[in-house]
């Protein structure tokens, strides 16, 4: 089974001054998760253009093309595998937002359809002729909801009939999926769905895809049990997908809170922060560490490929939000608070010193 990590926010996180320690002693992170950790996937997101129409930039790690290119070229020297994900949006992108592209607005269907051919392509031979070897490609980002909204958006039409929106979809993936099979042949082709837990929705999905005969490789699932179940759950629907679509199985995020105290002031209460949520292990660093340990025990008996920790570096330092209020604006999300909420996540607490979580992958 493969281990790899989402480090995208990493050069902000550099800027900030982070400082890494195992038992008090410095380490240079991303070694450390390579050469003691056996981890050798590096995934990295991509958006168009996550700068306002001043320049201001997107916060979130304001994943750009330099920003992959950097941090691409880095993984490669140092061992890593790359995965890279296309969000085809210019910031975040998930089941409650797919934004079109600031420069990709005004376009009709056929229209988009020849700009994310042209994108990806030109994406994909540009780094290429840079040099990057890529392991993976995913083809938009957590996409269980369709993508770029509204022409490729899943609508419901009623109880026990499958959603509107998937023929826009297919198109839209399978000239994705091409494009990286021209350029990158040996590159697998990922796609992405979150609801890791709940059968229905994939089979209904995934049930569309081989209609459509998108082309495809890998399937890619986000794993947080607040939002999609126990283990159970979990791996029953891995077990249904193995056994109808015969398709390698990766976890491509997963993460679990290692404390409830925030570093930053909040006006809700814990309650109303865990509003809709299930914890099935405690948000202790011990609790973090029992998750973490169980979910790779029983991916290994179920025959996942992979799975990725998402942002483990993500510290809670000046400056690193999950967006810039340019960045909330362009997702209409201005209510939220700007602070990162996500530093509860990570494999190191808010000192830089790992936690147990951190020391139990498959150490040398």
């Amino acid at each position: 089974m493969i281990l790899g990590l989402d480090c995208s926010s990493l050069l902000d996180v550099r800027k900030a001054g982070a400082k890494f320690t195992v038992h008090g002693k410095p380490i240079e992170p991303l070694t450390y998760f390579h050469d003691v950790a056996g981890l050798d996937l590096l995934r990295l997101r991509l958006w168009v253009d996550p700068y306002d129409e001043q320049g201001h930039p997107y916060g979130g790690g304001t994943n750009d093309y330099e920003s992959f290119l950097k941090l691409a070229k880095e993984g490669l020297a140092k061992g890593y595998r790359i995965l890279l994900d296309f969000h085809y949006s210019d910031f975040w992108c998930d089941p409650s937002k797919q934004f079109l592209p600031k420069a990709w607005r005004g376009l009709d269907f056929e229209q988009l359809c020849t700009k994310l051919n042209e994108y990806t392509h030109k994406t994909l031979t540009d780094l290429k002729n840079e040099g990057i070897l890529l392991y993976a490609v995913q083809v938009g980002n957590e996409i269980t909801n369709g993508m770029l909204w509204p022409f490729a958006h899943l609508d419901d039409v009623g109880p026990n009939k499958p959603r509107e929106g998937y023929d826009n979809l297919c198109r839209l993936l399978t000239l994705g999926a091409n494009a990286v099979r021209e350029v990158y042949p040996d590159a697998k082709v990922l796609l992405h769905l979150e609801k890791s837990g709940d059968q229905p929705t994939y089979h209904e999905f995934l049930d569309q895809m081989v209609a459509h005969e998108v082309p495809f490789d890998i399937l890619g699932m986000s794993y947080y049990p607040y939002w999609h179940g126990n283990f159970k759950a979990l791996f029953a629907n891995i077990d249904f997908c193995h056994k109808r679509y015969g398709k390698p199985i990766w976890i491509v995020e997963t993460a679990y809170a290692f404390t409830t105290e925030m570093p930053y002031e909040d006006d809700r209460s814990q309650e109303e922060l865990d509003a809709g949520m299930a914890f099935p292990f405690p948000r202790t660093k011990e609790g973090q560490r029992d998750f973490l340990v169980g979910l790779l025990e029983q991916a290994k008996l179920h025959d996942v490929g992979a799975v990725l920790y998402w942002e483990p570096l993500w510290l809670p330092l000046p400056g690193l939000t999950w967006a810039t209020y340019e960045g909330e604006t362009y997702t209409e999300e201005t209510h939220k608070p700007l602070h990162n909420e996500s530093a509860c996540y990570c494999l190191f607490d808010y000192a830089g010193e790992a936690t147990p979580a951190c020391l139990a992958f498959n150490v040398k």
